[in-house]
């Protein structure tokens, strides 16, 4: 029957009793099953944590950009990112340092990622969690650092003391409008005191 139709007779239970076959084209068959194989290994794949360890701040250009390449080839497949940057003597009185390093990376892996987690100490080392996220055609890049106030925008925020009139560190305070002393109110005029009777003269 099988033969008749031009496909193949394929036993899909062996075990049962009596077997089970069915009548299908196996090689499609096997194509759809390698198929369905090779998503669920990609599925298994994506999603994961990659760790990029840099063990100094004084990583060369040329190394961190290696770095950078391979964190973008993860990203593009999906998985997450975490940059652990290692600090060691001395170097922790250059943390600065360190958040110059990841401020870079961040600029150059900004079209296919966004911070989830932003760069945070944790004893000697310093951290950065970034996934993937693939912006639109024409997105501009984030600026570092403050912009000048435009003219005609709103004030920003109140700062801490800006209502309490407390100068900012640096700031000469204003002088202070000189006070007049109090006018002394006049004084009572004082009763006049009648003068006395005059004494009778003895005879």
């Amino acid at each position: 029957m099988a033969r008749e139709v031009g496909l193949d007779l394929v036993e899909v239970a062996p075990t049962a009793k009596p077997p089970v076959c069915r009548i299908m084209d196996y090689g499609k068959w096997r194509y759809q099953q390698q198929k369905k194989e090779d998503k669920s290994r990609a599925s298994s794949r994506a999603g994961q944590l990659k760790e990029l360890k840099l063990k100094t701040v004084k990583i060369g250009d040329h190394d961190l950009q290696i770095k950078i390449d391979h964190a973008k080839k993860f990203l593009e497949e999906g998985n997450k990112v975490q940059f652990t940057l290692q600090f060691k003597g001395r170097e922790m009185a250059h943390v600065d340092l360190g958040r110059d390093i990841f401020a870079k990376i961040k600029m150059e892996l900004w079209i296919c990622s966004k911070i989830e987690r932003d760069s945070k100490m944790e004893g000697r080392r310093m951290t950065l969690v970034l996934q993937p996220d693939h912006k639109v055609p024409g997105s501009k890049p984030p600026t570092l650092g403050g912009t000048a106030p435009t003219p005609g925008a709103r004030p920003g925020p109140m700062t801490a003391g800006s209502g309490l009139n407390i100068p900012a560190p640096g700031v000469a305070a204003p002088p202070k409008p000189a006070i007049a002393p109090p006018i002394a109110a006049p004084a009572a005029p004082k009763p006049a005191i009648a003068a006395p009777a005059p004494a009778p003269l003895a005879r």
